[in-house]
């Protein structure tokens, strides 16, 4: 990944006239760039990290393992397809190892999400088996810490 990705990756926010000097380029320059990123697809949105814990009705993720019986033709691609449109499905990886998807799946409650796999997820022909993990707490994402611990958090050893 070049300098320019690494820097929009963790701000995307940052003015071209920002990066251009981090860079030793021209804004004009760093702005054709972005430009070409996304016209070839390399940067496909931008997007807020945010901190659901502290959202008042957090919303319940799931990360959910799928294992799938591949096609004669195209493997796993077109069942994996199909499963990613599901509006629940937030993000949906091909995996190796004991399961074949990884799903990260989000839901209003628990049981949102636990209708999803039993009434969606699970009859779809393809699917074999589904194991669902449900997340509590959030420590980093995306590269960022959800919580720094002040000074003051660290336990107190008294003698």
């Amino acid at each position: 990944m070049d300098e320019l990705l690494k820097l929009l990756k963790n701000n995307a926010k940052e003015s071209p006239e920002n990066l251009a000097k981090l860079l030793g380029q021209s804004p004009g320059e760093v702005s054709s760039q972005i430009e070409s990123y996304e016209a070839a697809g390399i940067i496909q949105g931008y997007q807020a990290v945010i901190n659901e814990d502290k959202l008042e009705g957090a919303p319940v993720t799931a990360a959910i393992e799928v294992r799938l019986t591949a096609e004669r033709e195209g493997g796993f691609n077109r069942i994996a397809e199909r499963i990613s449109r599901f509006p629940e499905v937030r993000s949906a990886f091909l995996m190796s190892g004991g399961y074949d998807l990884l799903l990260f799946v989000c839901g209003k409650t628990l049981h949102e999400v636990a209708s999803f796999v039993s009434e969606k997820l699970s009859p779809l022909a393809g699917v074999t088996g589904t194991a669902t993990h449900f997340m509590l707490k959030t420590y980093k994402r995306n590269d960022v810490l959800m919580h720094i611990p002040d000074e003051d958090d660290r336990p107190k050893i008294s003698p």
